[in-house]
């Protein structure tokens, strides 16, 4: 299978391009950045040398790199994606988006949380969270990849609003990411004396994740759903960790929750159910694909908490969208994703 990665040299086409290239199916056949185009990946990255060297092209050749390849990865700010997605809706080439740009059904969403107008409204796509879209991925012309953030929160809750067992109107989410998600510019609040020793919450009530994570529980329930998200930066470089709490229905007992976890996620490859009281940790999943979630309940309050951690930039982004290309393709759904979290 040839496939193309446009935005190569953010940390989240870095992680792609890792993945790719031990990939057994695929052959990576384009690369682009307009800021270094005609450097080696490597120059960039130096993990990458002798592993891979190819040079960095052009976006200007799309109509080009499309003929060329089976699958394209957009890895690009929101507001570009819809763009190449134009260019490339007479080509059958496939597209998987990391960014924003194709995640939801109605784009009007879309305009009023990321202030940019949707140029390519009426393109069919599907929402990329594979556990949970899996059949519609199979088929779809363009795939939009989940969120990080949204990755960790709707994977803990699905369960709980598709059987109906929480009120959907008290879902709070407070949600620690590492840096490496706010991506590879220079910010001043990811400057390393503003960073480190310090936590902090950003972007509280306004955060662009939000309408991404009630879309898809709203959609697995089949009642709108409005959330509380809070999102916290830690220092670290990777790893998002999701504490989640939601007010149970009536007659709700542990033995239902559970059943609910195991029904959806029983058989699922990169969903570790720690079960009950546990806790998971960023350190447990960190460089793989696997999102771990444990549930408590707090029968003083008739909450029910649920964490879920993940890496963000695997499962919450890279890994993510090659286990959505191994779907859609056709391939074993864990190839060149079966690698083991790094510990320490």
């Amino acid at each position: 299978m040839k496939v193309s990665i446009i935005g190569a040299t953010g940390y989240a086409g870095a992680e792609l391009l890792a993945i790719l290239q031990r990939h057994p199916e695929v052959e990576i056949v384009h690369i682009t950045s307009e800021s270094s185009t005609g450097k080696k990946i490597s120059e960039l990255y130096p993990h990458l040398r002798g592993i891979f060297e190819m040079k960095l092209e052009s976006l200007k050749d799309i109509e080009k790199i499309g003929e060329d390849s089976d699958f394209i990865f957009i890895a690009l700010p929101h507001g570009h994606a819809m763009e190449v997605g134009k260019k490339l809706e007479d080509l059958p080439v496939r597209i998987i988006d990391l960014g924003a740009d194709y995640r939801f059904s109605d784009t009007s969403i879309y305009e009023e949380w990321y202030k940019v107008e949707h140029t390519h409204k009426n393109a069919p796509r599907v929402y990329g969270l594979a556990e949970l879209y899996r059949e519609e991925i199979k088929s779809a012309k363009i795939i939009g990849n989940a969120g990080c953030f949204t990755t960790a929160s709707i994977l803990a809750l699905a369960p709980l609003v598709k059987h109906h067992l929480v009120e959907v109107d008290s879902i709070i989410v407070d949600a620690k990411s590492g840096v490496s998600g706010a991506g590879r510019g220079l910010k001043l609040g990811n400057h390393f004396p503003e960073l480190y020793d310090n936590f902090k919450a950003y972007n509280v009530a306004h955060h662009r994740h939000t309408p991404e994570i009630e879309q898809a529980l709203t959609d697995l329930g089949g009642e709108e759903v409005v959330i509380n998200f809070t999102p916290h930066l830690v220092p670290m470089s990777r790893g998002i960790l999701a504490t989640c709490y939601a007010n149970l229905k009536e007659e709700v007992s542990a033995g239902t929750i559970e059943a609910a976890f195991q029904k959806i996620y029983g058989k699922e490859k990169f969903i570790r159910l720690l079960g009950r009281d546990a806790y998971p940790e960023t350190k447990f999943v960190r460089g793989s694909n696997y999102c771990d979630i444990a549930w408590h309940i707090d029968e003083r309050t008739n909450r029910v908490i649920v964490l879920s951690a993940i890496d963000n930039l695997v499962k919450g982004a890279a890994g993510q969208a090659v286990q959505n290309l191994n779907i859609a393709a056709g391939f074993e759904e864990s190839t060149a994703l079966d690698f083991v979290p790094i510990y320490p």
